[in-house]
């Protein structure tokens, strides 16, 4: 197992091409990968990442569940006035 203790420190314009890269559709999505999983990635920006990659998990079942929930309650009628 590599040092991690002395990768170099990612500059500013390294966060900032990261964070423009990232706000692309699609290949932000691809890039997490590429850099999350590289050996050869600096580790800070492998375990942003990761961590990225997780919260993004967690709003996708988050957004099922809320969605699923949402769903069942509107085709249960819930909510809907009784007619006379």
């Amino acid at each position: 197992m590599e040092n991690r203790s002395s990768a170099p420190v990612m500059s500013l314009g390294d966060w900032i091409i990261t964070m423009i890269v990232l706000a692309i559709p699609l290949v932000n999505i691809i890039m997490l990968f590429v850099w999350g999983f590289s050996s050869s990635t600096n580790p800070n920006k492998s375990n942003f990442c990761k961590a990225y990659l997780i919260f993004m998990l967690i709003a996708i079942v988050l957004f099922f569940i809320m969605g699923g929930a949402a769903i069942m309650t509107a085709m249960s009628g819930a909510g809907v006035p009784a007619t006379m």
